[in-house]
């Protein structure tokens, strides 16, 4: 049976990717977008920065037709600044607005957005009904088991956001005081999605790096889908494999090197069409140990490639990089 938000069909079990912030971007959801991912969403985006205007906040509304569906991540401490978030977003054309009650991050929560509103379940359900009342578009929401081991809450806060109108919910596997450390717990989202009362889709999220892991919490957790963020960074793979692994029982080989060096290439290019050859080629730098993590000695390349900063410098050290190790690592 088809998972659906909305009029949104995603398929049967759908893989989504998290919003990551300095990862999730265009350049980085278009690698995604090649490998099988379902369904993505930006960035989170700050209502304040929606609000003056910032410029930063303003570029993360950016979307492509190639990457629907997709979902506008939005966070924020004051009820009213979210619901003019909400229509500033509805503007961009996504295909939903996802609201952020999930991020642990301390300048975020500790200003009262992201997790923090796990501590204030009223204000959380007010805002969410404001955010669904300010746009045409389906409503999701991101969130953690709760705030801490004590207050693990998200059993009453799924039944409240359902009922104030929200079409799906993603849940991370962890309080906010765990932030990304310890294991993910999916008992809970079990539950959750046992609840005779819920009837949205529930997604989970935390700690899928592999596809026998997607393939055995499908089963034992009951989720309608999975959400990947940490395992896809420098990865975008795991998406095809996974759902080759499902349809299969077996494991895709995993990329070449000359796939690798391909992908690295491509998100590099992207990265310069959108943010321009100065910001563009600087922020892939963060990108290129992931890529190429498990390849002997390659500081020396990494060490090269984040200090350049020309286009054709780097695409040389690439080609190097697909020619002098190809052999061995293939």
């Amino acid at each position: 049976m088809s998972v659906k938000i909305g009029n949104i069909d995603l398929g049967e079990f759908p893989l989504l990717l998290a919003p990551m912030e300095d990862v999730s971007d265009p350049p980085f959801r278009f690698v995604c977008k090649q490998n099988g991912v379902d369904m993505m969403y930006t960035e989170f985006i700050s209502s304040e920065g929606l609000i003056r205007d910032a410029a930063k906040s303003r570029q993360k509304l950016d979307i492509f037709e190639y990457e629907r569906p997709i979902g506008i991540q939005i966070f924020g401490s004051e009820i009213e600044h979210m619901r003019q978030a909400a229509e500033i977003s509805s503007q961009a054309n996504p295909d939903l607005i996802d609201i952020n009650y999930g991020c642990p991050v301390k300048n975020v929560a500790c200003r009262g957005a992201g997790a923090s509103l796990l501590q204030d379940i009223d204000k959380m359900v007010e805002m969410t009904s404001a955010v669904v009342k300010a746009t045409h578009l389906p409503v999701t929401v991101k969130t953690r088991l709760g705030w801490d081991d004590n207050t693990k809450n998200v059993y009453e806060v799924a039944e409240r956001l359902q009922d104030v109108g929200i079409q799906a919910l993603t849940i991370h596997g962890r309080t906010r005081s765990q932030m990304y450390k310890g294991e993910a717990d999916w008992t809970l989202i079990r539950e959750i999605k046992r609840n005779p009362r819920i009837k949205i889709p529930i997604f989970g999220n935390g700690d899928v790096d592999s596809p026998e892991k997607a393939a055995n919490w499908r089963l034992e957790y009951e989720v309608d889908g999975i959400m990947i963020g940490r395992a896809s960074i420098g990865y975008p793979w795991i998406f095809r494999e996974i759902k080759h692994f499902f349809k299969t029982g077996e494991h895709l080989a995993g990329p070449t090197l000359q796939e690798r060096v391909e992908t690295c290439r491509i998100h590099l290019q992207k990265s310069i069409e959108w943010k321009g050859p100065k910001t563009g080629i600087f922020e892939m730098r963060r990108h290129y140990a992931n890529y190429f993590k498990g390849i002997p000695n390659f500081k020396e390349y990494r060490m090269k490639l984040v200090s350049l900063d020309s286009l054709e410098a780097i695409e040389n050290v690439l080609n190097e990089i697909a020619n002098k190790f190809e052999p061995e690592f293939a």
